[in-house]
């Protein structure tokens, strides 16, 4: 009753708000254009300070100056110098995240292990989602770097947030503090996933059975291909009589029969197995030349001596030329802007200098991918010395680790790639 009768007089009486700093009444006439005004003013003072703010913190990311969201980054935290200081615990957490994607583990099963162990995320929270995962894999600042502005406001009034994709300018910051995660670990796991991103369908037309984006649930699945159509094979399960038998199949053969593969073998998997672990243990009782050939390969990657050190040196110190006669050429043209003979003296130097570029590029990116393969050579071969002479049990992590490609040849034989190398080994199916 007493809420009807308050609702009943407010209908009948005006009610104002009066400003006491600004002397401003809602019952007068100007009340209205005051209360613009003054809404003008605080905005333009907000957008003003915004401005400041803006200037402040690309003069220090200019600078070099990195701030740390420690709440949100798992393991680092503020240290006494206020320099971020590595956590043991928490980094460790990083690690396993790394190593276990390069294992061939998904950002979802990595999700779900963290959780069943109790593994508390950045800043003690005890869950885990997708984002958090991709985040952690993605982030430069695991392995010492930091990249200033991926984000900005777009104005002051919604505040909203959005992600920087060339509106602004960004700052690439190298070995700004302590990596938990090698430079070359990183780059690798950069590399996997834009592999797994990349994956295409394995069939043009439309089935039941396509393949596309990458499976985590067994190694074989993206490994397996058919030696006659270069079709993946397929995990399936076969029941007859109350038994069932896994196999592999090549989904060509399942969606279309023999219109398009006529002669792929339909494999069991317990043979498949023991034939990649035979293939395995073949490649590991080879361990001398093995680590001979990882030796030559980190050599040739680390040797600054050799042809291609001095190659991209003389590179280097062309372009210094080029840019050089560049300059004194460009004063001349704007001294004489009709000589068509300076101006195509011009066009060429800068042709020139392009090219020059697009060498060295080429150069720089051929020397990173030399340095991952590497990395991962070194990896495998530190593993393997660690390992028994042989292996005795197939493992979808062992396979991922070691094997590029599985082709099948025929019924009754497998041809096994191992990555970074040249090495095929042909093995039967017992």
């Amino acid at each position: 009753m007493n809420n009807f009768i308050f609702a009943f007089f407010a209908c009948i009486f005006f009610i104002y708000t009066r400003f006491e700093k600004e002397n401003i009444n809602t019952l007068t006439e100007s009340s209205e254009f005051l209360i613009t005004l003054f809404s003008g003013f605080a905005q333009a003072e907000s957008e003003s300070q915004r401005e400041n703010v803006i200037r402040g913190k690309q003069f220090s990311m200019r600078e070099g100056i990195v701030h740390f969201q420690y709440k949100k980054l798992l393991g680092y935290r503020r240290g006494e110098d206020d320099q971020p200081e590595i956590v043991p615990e928490e980094a460790e957490t990083v690690r396993r995240i790394y190593r276990r994607y390069l294992e061939g583990a998904s950002e979802g099963e990595i999700k779900k292990e963290l959780e069943a162990d109790n593994i508390p995320s950045a800043g003690g929270l005890q869950g885990w989602s997708h984002r958090v995962v991709h985040s952690i894999l993605t982030n430069e600042k695991y392995m010492g770097d930091a990249l200033l502005q991926k984000t900005f406001v777009t104005d002051c009034i919604s505040k909203r947030v959005v992600k920087n994709n060339g509106e602004l300018p960004m700052y690439y910051i190298e070995n700004n503090h302590e990596g938990i995660i090698p430079r070359e670990l990183f780059q690798r796991v950069q590399e996997e996933m834009a592999r797994r991103t990349s994956k295409r369908k394995v069939m043009q037309k439309s089935g039941k059975t396509e393949q596309g984006k990458y499976s985590a649930k067994y190694a074989l699945s993206e490994l397996l291909v058919c030696g006659e159509c270069g079709t993946p094979y397929k995990r399936c399960t076969w029941a007859r009589n109350g038994k069932k038998r896994i196999v592999w199949r090549c989904v060509s053969r399942l969606e279309f029969g023999r219109k398009y593969c006529h002669n792929s073998p339909t494999l069991d998997e317990d043979k498949l197995h023991s034939a990649i672990v035979a293939a395995l243990n073949q490649y590991g009782a080879s361990r001398a030349s093995v680590i001979e050939d990882t030796l030559e390969l980190v050599g040739a990657v680390q040797s600054c001596g050799g042809q291609d050190g001095m190659s991209l040196l003389a590179l280097q110190d062309r372009l210094k030329e080029l840019s050089e006669e560049q300059s004194v050429l460009l004063d001349r043209v704007l001294e004489d802007m009709d000589n068509s003979k300076l101006n195509a003296q011009l066009k060429a130097l800068a042709e020139e200098k392009q090219g020059v570029l697009d060498q060295i590029a080429a150069y720089q990116q051929d020397e990173e991918q030399q340095a991952l393969q590497a990395s991962r050579q070194r990896e495998r071969d530190e593993w393997l010395e660690q390992q028994d002479l042989k292996f005795t049990v197939y493992d979808d992590i062992i396979t991922r680790r070691f094997v590029e490609k599985i082709t099948v040849v025929d019924a009754e034989t497998i041809r096994v790639k191992i990555q970074d190398t040249d090495v095929e080994i042909e093995q039967s199916l017992c």
